[in-house]
């Protein structure tokens, strides 16, 4: 094969396999001065309350995994760990399969925030 067409097939195979992927997403990240396992009750508590489908939580990992219950679909990721006397939460999101940027997240952090009665 001439190299014209190796360029043409090396070309087409890394335009496929960049629409195969998506981008990671950036966590958003916050401390709270609440222990670990209130925060994680607390978080999980409040995505049922937005109508998140809660997947998978498991607290002794302090993870767990969220849709929404409606179309378009929003997954939300949530880590819950040690940080000094309280506790830092990582919460990353998808609409379908493309992640939202990370600021989009601070309102939910907010109402978390608020939700653990640490809202000033």
């Amino acid at each position: 094969m001439s190299l014209i067409k190796w360029a043409g097939i090396g070309a087409l195979i890394v335009l496929v396999s960049g629409c195969a992927t998506t981008s990671p997403s950036a966590p958003r990240e916050l401390v709270y001065t609440a222990p670990v396992d209130t925060t994680f009750r607390s978080a999980v508590e409040l995505m049922m309350e937005q109508g998140y489908v809660i997947r998978h939580a498991d607290l002794a990992l302090g993870r767990a995994e969220a849709a929404l219950a409606r179309w378009p679909e929003y997954r939300v990721q949530l880590q819950v760990s040690e940080a000094g006397r309280g506790s830092q939460v990582s919460v990353t999101a998808w609409r379908g399969s493309q992640p939202l940027p990370p600021y989009l997240l601070d309102p939910w952090l907010v109402s978390l925030e608020a939700k653990l009665g640490l809202a000033p």
